[in-house]
């Protein structure tokens, strides 16, 4: 956590005569930390981002939540990915929309399943996690991206992109991202500082058209409580003006390539030949696929008596599917414990499945 870098940015901020960041803050977010996170976001997206199409939250699942607010009533269908992201199921869950899954293949999102699909269903949205997804990892190709936004103007749906993890990419760069097709008005992109800098600063963004800015911003939520987050963004301008944050993503970097290195070696080593995963490239996570004997529901009864946890992949699934799956994070713990955990993981399979 970057407790140097975020108390350096209250000192500077706080010994501005400036008070603003005390206040409500104007609906869309502080101008200035907006042209900030424009300036940040077009330098590493490699696609220009006008400030005028950003509008700050508080967090992406929040963010998320006020779309669900805003462009949904109960029953409305919904696409999601198979697997995706279960709390945003959750989420959904709370507006009482009715979830089809879509269909994934190496490549993210099967759009001509997709299409297929949108024969039977229409949609309000379909939410995506395109880059380095969540829990799976895969990555949307630039092709897809665009038939997929070729789609959504067809057949009069939106696209939420949440791409907190386009940020987070270890090898090659990944396709621009689907916030850069914020100008049809079909796409709402998120993102986040939860996982570039903190999660605990509850503070994100939507990348967005100018008519949604304006239905976002006019909102009761926002008409009551003004801005979200003016302290919060306020010190964070100036990590961003300052080059903190580019500094300290690219140490993350460093970081976390070490962490899939130590995670890929230990998973080779103890379940060569038992489980079925590809190399993450990006994210958080490593997308485990056991033999179909195995329900990982069970399995973590047995690796929580090892002391070791992970998600089942049913969680992930919005059809109750993907039992012998599950999802590992190599986010927060050092190379060795990454190494034990996986030993124990090892334990754990051994002593729920004996036969494999």
């Amino acid at each position: 956590m970057p407790r140097a870098i975020l108390q350096e940015a209250a000192a500077l901020r706080l010994a501005q005569t400036d008070a603003s960041l005390l206040q409500y803050g104007w609906e869309q977010g502080d101008g200035y930390f907006r042209h900030a996170l424009a300036n940040f976001l077009s330098s590493r997206y490699h696609v220009p981002v006008e400030m005028e199409h950003l509008f700050v939250s508080a967090g992406a699942s929040q963010a998320l939540d006020l779309i669900c607010t805003l462009y949904t009533q109960p029953g409305d269908v919904i696409f999601v990915e198979e697997p995706t992201y279960f709390l945003a199921l959750r989420i959904f869950a709370d507006h009482r929309l009715t979830v089809v899954p879509a269909p994934t293949d190496a490549d993210g999102l099967d759009v001509d399943a997709l299409e297929e699909a949108l024969q039977r269903h229409r949609p309000v949205l379909l939410y995506t996690i395109p880059t380095h997804q969540n829990p799976a990892g895969f990555t949307l190709p630039l092709e897809r991206r665009q038939r997929l936004v070729e789609l959504a103007e067809a057949h009069d749906f939106l696209i939420v992109a949440d791409e907190v993890y386009h940020l987070l990419s270890y090898d090659a760069a990944p396709p621009p991202p689907l916030a850069s097709f914020a100008a049809t008005g079909r796409v709402l992109g998120l993102g986040s500082f939860s996982k570039i800098l903190a999660p605990g600063l509850r503070l994100g963004w939507i990348q967005a058209a100018p008519q949604h800015m304006h239905r976002l911003s006019t909102s009761g939520l926002l008409d009551s409580g003004g801005g979200l987050n003016p302290f919060t963004s306020g010190l964070v301008r100036v990590v961003l003006e300052q080059g903190w944050q580019d500094a300290y993503l690219n140490h993350l970097h460093e970081v976390y390539r070490q962490r899939i290195d130590a995670l890929d070696s230990a998973l080779q080593e103890h379940f060569e030949g038992v489980v079925d995963y590809a190399r993450p490239t990006g994210g958080y996570f490593f997308w485990l696929r056991l033999p179909e004997t195995v329900d990982a529901e069970n399995l973590l009864r047995a690796a929580l008596a090892h002391k070791v946890g992970f998600r089942p992949g049913v969680r992930f699934s919005g059809c109750g599917d993907l039992r012998n799956c599950l999802r590992i994070s190599f986010a927060y713990y050092a190379p060795e414990l990454l190494q034990e955990g996986v030993l124990r993981l090892k334990r754990s399979l051994e002593s729920a499945y004996p036969e494999l």
